[in-house]
């Protein structure tokens, strides 16, 4: 099995492809069309790999994840012998081992959801994530989309939270994330049914912005992604980012207050200067920001 930690960069990857556009916009597309790329531990690694890759490179302004051939993901591959999904079941885990011990090796290792290691990955990503779901995404297909800032689904698409039906729980932080996203009525509702949903009953229920043919789907996430990020600084793109995710799940709106204000000092101070000058010249403002160098060093927070 390949150890992230050995790879250098996406030509090492066994299950991803890496793209990037001229005007820095990423394609990150799962590569196993022969299995509907369906999701490993190895898919695993790559995928945390590749998100903590894209902060430090400077060519990446804006992700857009999508699967090869027909499928986004059917989930995880039950083809594998053993545990499934990578686990040890030698250890009798503790809910203080993953408190205390969440990095140990066997816990990193043996324990913990590989789903969820990615689904925080992304999470800390500082440019827009867009996921383009081109067909089936179901089980880990579809909790790996939820951190991610929009989707975009094909007419083609289904996509079920069917852990139900494994006697599995949803796994990939989607306790965290999908009732904020389509509440926990509608959250509980389609894990306890565990349904495959139309695109239709996903955009009905809040959790893909639109549904577009399957041959325009790449060129909507494109547009979309390139409205995100052309003309703007890339540090106020990533705190923007974090300071939408961080700041929502804050118990008050004075813990975002504080770092809403550190936030603005910093920007005014920066590529705020030139976007006033620019406003005010009117004409389009040339920032110069890197979100790689020049995040200030209290991001991450809390």
């Amino acid at each position: 099995m390949t150890d992230s930690s050995a790879r250098t960069g996406p030509e090492d990857y066994e299950t991803l492809l890496w793209e990037v556009s001229d005007d820095g916009i990423l394609t990150l597309t799962l590569n196993r069309p022969e299995a509907l790329n369906a999701f490993t531990v190895t898919m695993a690694r790559e995928l945390e790999h590749a998100f903590r890759r894209v902060n430090d490179d400077d060519s990446v302004a804006a992700v857009v994840v999508t699967g090869s051939g027909r499928a986004f993901c059917a989930g995880m591959d039950l083809s594998r012998e053993g545990n499934v999904f990578g686990l040890d079941e030698s250890l009798s885990p503790t809910l203080e081992d993953m408190f205390e011990r969440l990095d140990a090796p066997e816990i990193a290792g043996g324990v913990r959801d590989t789903g969820g290691r990615v689904s925080l990955a992304i999470y800390d990503c500082t440019k827009p994530v867009i996921a383009a779901i081109n067909g089936p995404a179901v089980g880990i297909g579809a909790t790996m989309t939820l951190p991610m800032d929009v989707r975009l689904a094909s007419t083609s698409a289904r996509i079920g939270f069917v852990f139900g039906r494994l006697g599995i729980v949803p796994e990939a932080c989607s306790s965290w994330f999908l009732p904020r996203l389509v509440g926990i009525s509608r959250a509980l509702e389609w894990t306890y049914a565990a349904d495959i949903l139309s695109p239709g009953e996903a955009l009905e229920g809040g959790l893909v912005r639109s549904v577009v043919e399957p041959e325009a789907l790449l060129d909507t996430a494109y547009e979309l992604a390139r409205r995100f990020v052309a003309g703007r600084s890339r540090v106020a793109t990533a705190l923007t980012r974090q300071m939408m995710w961080r700041n929502s799940a804050q118990p008050h709106p004075l813990e975002a207050h504080r770092v809403d204000s550190l936030a603005m000092w910093e920007t005014s101070v920066g590529d705020g200067k030139e976007g006033v000058a620019a406003f005010k010249e009117k004409r389009s403002p040339e920032f110069t920001s890197s979100a790689s160098r020049d995040l200030p060093g209290w991001v991450p927070w809390g």
